[in-house]
């Protein structure tokens, strides 16, 4: 038997492997090519968002291809309402992050076709990882989003800081795939599929377990409960998740602000996308186990993110801490198991707009600011009022503030849930905590609005000033409509 493929379902992430294959050729040919690849690349992110957009628009059934002859509907692509959201949102990051990477390789010292190669390929797991409906595509897929992160972190020569950030990276990055691996294997051994519907099946009773551990019933439920255990450490460290963060400061002030900026929404999201999978789709039968765990790692990643934001005087530094932070509220709704996956997805999709547009300003302010420290923000609403204007409204956003209601919005939406679901402690803590975030992000606003203690010329960047307005629009958008993100997220129609 012959398996068939639905090239209509791979669409996207195909189009994007052929688009790095040729940005690498267009180098390699024509070295003095200019802005051509970055223009290609931007052609090919927009034409991979186009395609998902239309699958999202013609509706009908989910589409699936490599699937098992004759296994009853296990596929490992399966193309659905979950794996178009974050598909979406993945690529209108990666459109902004673009933009971004035409302003960071303008400076030259960075080779350009390497560069958008790379990026392309982060993109392609990005968007194939949320479609993987098997252990060894989710492992595959989420490796193809960190390996190219490596090389982009290094990629600026002679800088020091880049190099040990890559160092840091990769290091962490092996030691959490391997443990990943680790519980992955108990996994299969276990459920003898790699197939998460079949893995579903068998951890929840509805299918007998294949070899001795399923004939006896005995040392199950504890090898289930190590692997539950490794496979959250694992996506722990891709998401910077506590104890898995320390890691995310150092590297995201060496890496290129581009690359902060991918991490700190393009990887986080194909992270919670593995996690969300991993969890509900092949774990649903073992919430009882992994259920308190997520729930204490959510209350100590929010409460650890926000206390070392406070103490950050480098832009980038208290993103970085203020990125942990959010990825604790987005864990929360996730305690609750399945039925919380929307309340998540939403405040995903809220964050991502608001994180890219505070990184595009600091991306403008390091330009003519390379420390980029907080006091160098002072007056940059009287000196560049649109980068000040667009960066207070990201950071009102982010702390949950009118006129940024879409902040607002969201940890409202993971508050009632959590309530309604009975874990009102960790509300209180996520309460606590967002009063805790009030101050940073309160401090870094006002001083856009501090006298300034000398003018700073501020270049125009035309590509990341038009990042900055996609982010922006898009923070207006769900602040005015916030019904949109929960539409998206499948909450609402």
């Amino acid at each position: 038997m012959i398996q068939q493929i639905d090239y209509v379902a791979i669409a996207a992430p195909l189009l994007l492997a052929v688009v790095a294959g040729l940005v690498l050729l267009l180098d390699a040919f024509l070295p003095r090519a200019g802005a051509v690849p970055g223009l290609v690349t931007l052609a090919g992110v927009l034409g991979a968002l186009a395609i998902v957009v239309w699958q999202a628009a013609s509706g009908g059934p989910p589409r699936s291809t490599f699937c098992v002859p004759g296994a009853g509907g296990l596929c490992s692509f399966v193309v659905d309402r979950f794996t178009l959201v974050f598909a979406g949102v993945v690529l209108v990051a990666g459109v902004v992050v673009v933009l971004l990477s035409m302003t960071e390789l303008a400076g030259g010292g960075i080779p350009v076709g390497e560069w958008y190669f790379l990026l392309l390929c982060t993109l392609v797991g990005a968007v194939t990882l949320p479609a993987s409906r098997d252990l060894i595509m989710l492992v595959v897929a989420l490796e193809l989003v960190s390996l190219p992160v490596f090389a982009l972190t290094a990629l600026r020569r002679y800088d020091g800081r880049g190099s040990e950030a890559a160092v840091k990276l990769f290091l962490v990055s092996v030691v959490s795939t391997a443990v990943m691996l680790f519980g992955v294997s108990l996994l299969y051994g276990v459920g003898g599929s790699v197939h998460l519907a079949r893995l579903a099946g068998v951890l929840s009773g509805a299918v007998p377990a294949p070899g001795l551990v399923g004939a006896s019933g005995s040392g199950m439920p504890a090898v289930v409960t190590v692997a539950v255990v490794l496979v959250v450490a694992g996506f722990g460290f891709k998401i910077a998740a506590v104890p898995f963060h320390a890691w995310a400061a150092d590297v995201y002030q060496g890496a290129p602000i581009p690359v902060a900026a991918l991490l700190s929404v393009i990887s986080k999201a194909a992270g919670f996308a593995g996690l969300i999978l991993i969890l509900v789709t092949a774990l649903g039968g073992q919430a009882f186990t992994w259920s308190p765990v997520i729930a204490i790692v959510s209350a100590l990643t929010m409460s650890v993110g926000n206390l070392l934001a406070m103490r950050q005087r480098s832009a980038v530094r208290l993103l970085a801490w203020s990125s942990v932070a959010q990825s604790g509220y987005i864990l929360a709704p996730l305690a609750l198991g399945g039925r919380a996956v929307g309340a998540s997805v939403t405040y995903l999709v809220i964050y991502a707009a608001m994180n890219l547009g505070a990184f595009a300003v600091v991306m403008l302010v390091s330009r003519s600011a390379p420390r980029n420290e907080l006091d160098d923000y002072r007056g940059l609403a009287f000196r560049a009022p649109a980068q000040g204007l667009a960066l207070a409204f990201c950071l009102v956003c982010l702390a949950g503030l009118p006129p940024g209601l879409a902040g607002l919005f969201a940890k409202v939406v993971v508050f009632r849930i959590l309530v309604e679901g009975g874990l009102g402690w960790l509300a209180v803590i996520m309460a606590i905590n967002t009063v805790i975030g009030l101050y940073y992000y309160a401090t870094w606003t006002a001083r856009l609005f501090a006298p300034a203690p000398a003018i700073v010329a501020h270049r125009p960047f035309p590509a990341t000033t038009l990042a900055m307005a996609l982010s922006l629009i898009a923070a207006i958008l769900f602040s005015a409509a916030p019904q949109l993100a929960l539409t998206m997220a499948g909450l609402t129609t």
